[in-house]
């Protein structure tokens, strides 16, 4: 399965946000989308999960070597600021959760099975999510996309609020939900892109580029990288 972006376009008025984004992925990888603040990435998102409409461009999902659109159920979208209803208790937002998507979820794992899968503590899953701090509730945004299984699921800066114990745990839940998906992190935080990244993409100038695999390992790899957003910057 692959998700391909072809010639996608975005203006706001006279800024030009996304100028040509082209671009494949592919099923199983996590992809680092890496670009500064305002580059374009929350836009791209928005573009991708419709809730903006972009102004040129298609994309869409080819299996088995058949094109189609893609549906809200493809998509999963995890917010930087989390968005959970506030006034339910953990344990009673995962039930309903659970209840609404059945025929999506695979197994038969209890609401305390999926609260331990994401290390939240017995006496916080009754809890109203009021309660929850930023780490938790970004936590159970991510268990939802988890049970749902969306074949693309796009991240926006999830990790860059989270203390150092949280943002490990995070990563080992996105590392073993990759396979069977697509995922697009975005970051402005290079390390971070790096460490749990199998690819990178730059977004700079509204297009997208490639890193080379070969250069992340090479000793001018950060240079090139900051030399690139730094002429962004610029221009």
């Amino acid at each position: 399965m692959n998700f391909t972006i072809e010639h996608l376009k975005k203006n706001f008025e006279k800024k030009e946000v996304l100028r040509d984004i082209s671009f494949t992925f592919e099923e199983g990888k996590i992809y680092g989308l890496l670009g500064r603040n305002g580059a374009g990435k929350t836009t791209l998102f928005n573009c991708i999960n419709k809730d903006i409409r972009a102004d040129g461009g298609t994309f869409f999902f080819e299996e088995n070597g058949t094109r189609r659109e893609t549906i809200p159920e493809d998509i999963g979208y995890v917010l930087s600021t989390p968005t959970v209803p506030e006034f339910l208790t953990g344990r009673e937002f995962l039930k309903f959760f659970m209840d609404i998507n059945r025929k999506y979820i695979v197994g038969n794992h209890s609401t305390d099975e999926y609260f331990d899968y994401i290390s939240i503590a017995e006496e916080d899953r009754d809890k109203l999510m009021k309660d929850y701090s930023h780490g938790m509730k970004n936590k159970m945004q991510m268990l939802v996309n988890f049970i749902a299984r969306p074949k693309l699921l796009l991240l926006d800066e999830p990790l860059t609020s989270l203390d150092v114990v949280v943002a490990e745990e995070m990563k080992e839940i996105l590392r073993s939900m990759k396979g069977e998906r697509i995922t697009i992190f975005s970051t402005h935080i290079l390390d971070l892109a790096v460490d749990l990244c199998d690819e990178i993409v730059l977004l700079s100038h509204g297009i997208l580029d490639t890193v080379e695999k070969s250069d992340l390992d090479s000793a001018e790899f950060k240079d090139k990288i900051i030399s690139a957003l730094r002429e962004e910057s610029h221009a």
